[in-house]
């Protein structure tokens, strides 16, 4: 992805320079492109560990003190372009919002962490991946996470998964401001474990879709194989990958983001029309 000398969003904290000593207490269970790592870490497969970050962390907030100090080169560099990422897709979403009388598109923050952090949904550990929270609307992001996506989970990387993973957490900033997190929060209340499943796949394909979206109008930065590495990691991330990989054996029921064929058809339909009025995942999945 071409980056260099591009325009920076001011709105992402860079509080990797800040480590907590002790331990922060952590819940579980976020919208996330891998919470099902969640519940494959947790060890008990198909646990549900709820998708919607605001009613998962229970635990009690504990104030911590702090250590300061000086990121690496290599780390502000990283800094650097996820701040460029997050300005690109500030300037598509605004455009798409306001060609679709969507209104005005109120922009996140990104926070990039190390091991553990704060947010306005409760406290999170790395081991949670990357995840937004509609609470705060902020990202959050570790970004040893892509690390772990390729070591263990075989995906390509590259600066375009990184770009992927952050553009489908704004496609769940997307669906929380036009309501529809507040829509499938409310169904999966007044249902069953199944289908509150169902609408889960449903609503991480669409953020999915979002982020193919943004990689339409963002063709203009693209380079060789950029469209590869986010086709790499969404198979990686695929409840289906994950399970095959982790426990040797699928179990449909418990998807909660979809299988790897449906996480890459739902970014590549994105990518191919553009179009957000295109990406109705859930009565493609549910009716």
């Amino acid at each position: 992805m071409k980056w260099q000398g591009r325009r920076q969003s001011g709105n992402l904290e860079d509080r990797r320079g800040m480590s907590t000593k002790g331990k922060l207490a952590a819940g579980g269970g976020v919208i996330a492109v891998v919470v099902v790592l969640l519940q494959l870490f947790g060890g008990e497969t198909g646990q549900q560990l709820a998708p919607i970050l605001e009613q998962v962390n229970q635990s009690q907030s504990v104030s911590q003190p702090t250590e300061q100090r000086e990121l690496t080169p290599q780390e502000k560099e990283l800094g650097q372009f996820m701040a460029t990422v997050l300005g690109d897709t500030e300037d598509v979403w605004s455009q798409i919002f306001r060609e679709n009388n969507l209104g005005n598109y109120e922009k996140p923050t990104m926070v990039l962490f190390t091991d553990a952090v704060s947010t306005g949904c409760g406290n999170a550990s790395a081991a949670s991946g990357p995840f937004y929270c509609p609470a705060d609307h902020k990202l959050y992001m570790d970004l040893s996470f892509f690390d772990e996506l390729k070591t263990r989970f075989g995906a390509k990387g590259g600066d375009f998964a990184m770009a992927y993973v952050t553009a489908h957490e704004i496609g769940h900033h997307i669906q929380t401001l036009l309501g529809t997190s507040q829509k499938v929060r409310q169904l999966q209340q007044q249902t069953n474990q199944t289908r509150a499943n169902e609408l889960s796949v449903a609503q991480e394909l669409q953020a999915d879709f979002y982020a193919g979206v943004w990689a339409h109008h963002n063709k203009d930065y693209l380079e060789e194989g950029d469209i590869d590495e986010a086709l790499s990691a969404a198979n990686a991330v695929g409840d289906d990958a994950i399970q095959r990989r982790t426990q040797g054996s699928v179990r449909p029921d418990s998807f909660t983001h979809g299988t790897s064929e449906q996480r890459k058809y739902w970014f590549m339909k994105g990518y191919k029309t553009g179009d957000i009025r295109q990406g109705d995942t859930f009565s493609a999945l549910i009716n």
